[in-house]
């Protein structure tokens, strides 16, 4: 599975195409092959495929969510271990303002039906705040081309509104 070692290698900065291979099963291979495409692109696809991930690093365990707010942040770990009837997470962590809680699997599993709560409210408000509850459903096939383009053409003009609302206008009566 040399793909994977040369994806990685890349991912990580190595200028060298290492001839590295490993065993994988066959499943394993074309479930990661797709994603190690998409990690290897080029441009701004590429880029934040790698950055979505890259915490990936620094984690003990496989990360089943994260949650950022604006101060604090949590992540929820597994993998998923079965009990009964319920699949209940490893652990998790909490850091909020110099605080850092280590969660056991019922804490973590708690806070993230919490959370999962909190931002199915979110969503719904969102929804009904914006009038958007009757939407028409997805364009099949998705355009991602000219979505891309649509959605920077509405940034830039944000941009721009945003800009011309804060510059300052220089007259007559201007000291």
């Amino acid at each position: 599975m040399s793909v994977i070692c040369n994806a990685l290698a890349r991912i990580f900065g190595s200028r060298e195409t290492p001839n590295l291979q490993f065993d994988a099963e066959v499943q394993t291979e074309a479930f990661m092959l797709p994603i190690i495409e998409k990690l290897l692109a080029k441009g701004e696809d590429g880029d934040t495929y790698r950055a979505a991930v890259n915490f990936w690093r620094y984690a003990e365990r496989p990360p089943l969510a994260i949650y950022d707010g604006d101060v604090s942040h949590c992540h929820i770990d597994g993998p998923l271990q079965l009990a009964g009837d319920d699949a209940l997470p490893l652990g998790g962590e909490v850091f909020s303002h110099g605080v850092t809680i280590d969660l056991d699997p019922f804490e973590a599993n708690d806070l993230r039906n919490h959370m999962r709560a909190a931002i199915e409210r979110a969503i719904l408000a969102w929804l009904a705040d914006n009038g958007r509850r009757d939407s028409s459903p997805p364009k099949n096939p998705y355009d991602r081309e000219t979505a891309d383009r649509e959605a920077k053409v509405l940034i830039a003009d944000w941009v721009a509104r945003r800009e011309a609302k804060h510059s300052v206008v220089e007259g007559p009566d201007h000291v």
